[in-house]
């Protein structure tokens, strides 16, 4: 526990003050930046910044030339406030006057001190990557002697420290509760978005920037004789493009034919934000034996309280059909959903209109239960009959031996 202080003590609202060092640690380590406040010639600055807690101490990174920096300099050190507010909520009351926020802050004060030690500052500098990644320092290039030498660490140490919070419900005045007017509290909460690869990466999204996901919503990598599917990535655009660039591969897709590799990366986008939406899992497909990305496929209409799923959102270059690539890639989502994940029910829908598709369903051992009349829009913007095709768990182990022997190499008689 850290002790009060003159400068840690709160004049109003102690009911919401702690000194408790496991607290500000986790406020300190949640929160992404902090800002940082100091005078210069007399003058109050404030600084923006990422931060890092090793232990009992923050350190800050910077430029060597800036303002803060230099003023650590001296043997004396800066004088500091540096200032970290997690934002929980809004909270409405029935007056203007009892409108607030709930929120975790934490507030230290102290000397600090610019980093000269080389280890202790590259460890600063690691420490600081981990943070927005565990395992990202290992997968980025370390800093340079003179990349290093242009960039300055500050060290606070963690003596004179307090935290702030407020939770809880709505504070009104006893008359006001009979006021028309709603009341309550609006959480907020930061949330990351899909990756967004810069332009030229072919790497595939590390595992340390996805967030933690049920099985069921996880594109694990999957491989037979003919298919290797993996996690869809924006990485993939320009080779799925050149795969499937072919008006018949889209003629009966919802979404309208790329006319550039930008647009594929539209759609895989989406593909994506539904992934992080928890709604669908899509996988690239790409032949095993030559490596090259050749389509997509997906589950989606993800459910796993009543163990279903969904397969589709599948478009194969017109040069891998009748390969056994996509029979295979079925296969293998088959295999993942009632053998891996425990479906009860997997699920296919295809436009009314699309017979070699119904075709390609039935012979996977899918049955068809109706059609749904006007189910979706076509992007020419008529509205399509959908055929619901399913298949059981019970109904698996026929169709699964079924498919296994159609992708059997045929022997010519004789032989």
């Amino acid at each position: 526990m850290y002790q009060p202080t003159q400068q840690t003590t709160a004049n109003r609202g102690r009911n919401r003050m702690s000194y408790q060092r496991d607290t500000a640690h986790a406020i300190l380590d949640e929160a992404y930046h902090c800002t940082l406040a100091f005078t210069v010639d007399g003058e109050p600055r404030l600084l923006p910044t990422l931060h890092v807690r090793v232990d009992d101490t923050v350190y800050l990174h910077g430029s060597t030339g800036g303002r803060p920096l230099l003023a650590a300099r001296g043997p004396d050190g800066l004088p500091v406030c540096l200032g970290v507010t997690l934002l929980d909520g809004l909270v409405y009351g029935r007056s203007q006057f009892h409108h607030s926020a709930n929120y975790r802050s934490v507030v230290a004060h102290g000397t600090a001190h610019l980093v000269t030690e080389a280890a202790e500052k590259l460890a600063a500098m690691t420490a600081l990557v981990e943070k927005v990644g565990r395992g990202r320092a290992a997968d980025s290039r370390p800093p340079t002697r003179r990349e290093l030498a242009e960039t300055a660490v500050l060290a606070l140490p963690l003596r004179e420290v307090s935290v702030r919070a407020r939770t809880g419900p709505v504070i009104d005045e006893a008359e006001d509760y009979a006021l028309p007017h709603w009341a309550g509290v609006l959480p907020l909460r930061q949330v990351a978005g899909p990756p967004e690869p810069d332009a030229g990466v072919t790497a595939p999204v590390p595992d340390y920037l996805l967030p933690p996901r049920s099985p069921w919503l996880t594109a694990a990598p999957m491989a037979g004789a003919h298919v290797r599917l993996e996690p869809l990535d924006l990485a993939h655009a320009d080779e799925l493009y050149a795969a499937t660039d072919d008006a018949e591969v889209w003629r009966d897709l919802t979404s309208p034919r790329p006319a550039h590799p930008d647009d594929l990366r539209v759609i895989i986008a989406e593909a994506l934000r539904s992934q992080h939406a928890g709604t669908r899992v899509p996988w690239v497909q790409r032949d095993a034996r030559t490596g090259r990305v050749v389509g997509s496929t997906s589950y989606y209409e993800v459910d796993e309280a009543r163990r279903t799923v969904a397969i589709g959102h599948t478009f194969l270059g017109p040069a891998s059909w009748r390969t056994g690539i996509n029979t295979e890639a079925k296969l293998l989502l088959l295999g993942r959903a009632f053998d891996v994940l425990g479906a009860e029910r997997v699920v296919w829908h295809t436009d009314l209109r699309n017979e070699r598709s119904q075709r390609a369903i039935e012979r996977l051992g899918a049955r068809r239960e109706g059609v749904l009349r006007r189910h979706r829009q076509r992007p020419d913007g008529s509205w399509r009959d959908t055929v619901l095709y399913a298949m059981i768990a019970d109904e698996w182990p026929k169709a699964q031996l079924t498919l296994r022997n159609s992708l059997r190499p045929t022997v010519p008689p004789g032989r």
